[in-house]
């Protein structure tokens, strides 16, 4: 059984390493906000605009089939 000098320092070690899971989560989170969600937004907005485009060239298509 551990004294409890011993529990003591295992006891840090495993603070110690929560501490450290704590402080990577936080630059993970805000690697994602600050890298990864903008390019997303920036890509998702691109595909947007180029599904808008050729929406709007169908919808002329129809448009002169109509007036046929």
């Amino acid at each position: 059984m551990p004294s409890g000098k011993d529990s003591d320092s295992a006891g840090r070690k495993v603070d110690s390493a929560f501490q450290e899971l704590d402080r990577d989560a936080e630059r993970l989170i805000a690697y994602l906000n600050d890298e990864i969600v903008p390019a997303i937004r920036q890509h998702s907005s691109r595909g947007l605009r180029a599904a808008a485009q050729e929406l709007q060239k169908f919808a002329e298509f129809l448009d002169r089939q109509t007036k046929k």
